[in-house]
């Protein structure tokens, strides 16, 4: 039966739709004669209880350049559609989470991926501490004396924000680079939150792995392979994607917390894996779909509409 779809998501006319997870999504949506109604997170209002956004019907295409067709602009009651994809990127701030407020309203009377008050207590960075042994040595503080003892113990480290995204503000600190304490002062003057501080794993040489899990098992992964000169791997500064199987280890990580993301009703998550280590458990937005495909693996958006489906009908 055909499902009516509402989307919260960034512009659709700013996405890279050759790797954009939402725009898969939407493609698998509307083949299976889903109806689509796109918004932005801003138009997303409460009046009287109810949760109403404005947006518009949308059709989409897998073309560059024109890859998106919009309707009139209209006011609907989210209580009236099926589900609700929570697809807009972080940063995870309150806007954001306010967003999950008001999406809390309608779930699971409108099936809202991933559940809202699951997503707003599970912050990549944070979440990821609930497996504290299978993750490197992790520091979260504003505390510049417990940098400083972690570096002695550690070395090389990396310093990024606690609720940052794609890469930006991740910065690598050799035991002997002097910058230390200005970065932690340019990180107080942009950020109120505490920073995270990890030990730098030399296995990024060889990739960061991007292990996608839908309703807790694992269905695909990709290795994305840092640029030469360049710490972090994400793909959008020059990081290579590249096929990857799982190993042993990775499917032993994804049993540990597979159970979980089910329990939470985390139906479309990522995990990022260095070497033998989990680095972040991304509930958000997560990506990796259509890279997984191209290098001939699952079909993944057919797999979490799949799983929306069974609980929709």
């Amino acid at each position: 039966m055909p499902l009516r779809v509402a989307i919260q998501m960034d512009p659709v006319e700013d996405i890279d739709i050759e790797g954009d997870s939402s725009f898969a999504l939407m493609l698998e949506a509307q083949k299976r004669g889903h109806e689509l109604f796109y918004y932005l997170p801003q138009n997303l209002s409460m009046k009287d209880g109810a949760i109403f956004a404005r947006g518009q019907s949308l059709k989409v295409r897998d073309e560059a350049g024109r890859h998106f067709e919009l309707g009139e602009t209209r006011l609907e009651n989210l209580i009236d559609w099926d589900t609700v994809l929570l697809r807009q990127d972080p940063p995870f701030d309150m806007s954001y989470i306010t967003t999950t407020h008001l999406l809390e309203r309608i779930h699971p009377q409108t099936l809202v991926v991933n559940d809202p008050a699951e997503v707003r207590n599970a912050p990549e960075k944070i979440f990821v501490t609930d497996f504290a042994d299978l993750m490197p040595p992790t520091l979260i503080t504003l505390d510049r004396e417990l940098v400083d003892e972690f570096r002695v113990a550690y070395g090389d480290i990396i310093i990024k924000p606690l609720y940052g995204n794609g890469g930006a503000g991740v910065f690598r600190l050799r035991q002997d680079d002097s910058n230390l304490a200005s970065l932690l002062e340019m990180f107080g003057d942009l950020y109120p939150e505490p920073f995270i501080v990890q030990q730098y794993l030399s296995d990024v040489r060889k990739g960061d792995k991007r292990i996608i899990l839908v309703d807790g098992d694992p269905v695909g992964a990709i290795n994305r392979v840092p640029a030469d000169g360049e710490t972090r791997s994400n793909m959008h500064v020059g990081g290579r994607p590249e096929h990857s199987e799982l190993t042993d280890r990775e499917r032993e990580i994804c049993a540990r917390i597979g159970p979980e993301l089910k329990a939470r009703g985390m139906i479309f998550v990522g995990i990022d894996v260095i070497g033998d280590v989990m680095t972040e458990i991304n509930v958000t937005s997560p990506t990796g779909i259509r890279e997984v495909a191209n290098f001939g693996g699952n079909d993944i958006a057919a797999l979490i509409w799949d799983a929306i489906e069974s609980r929709t009908g």
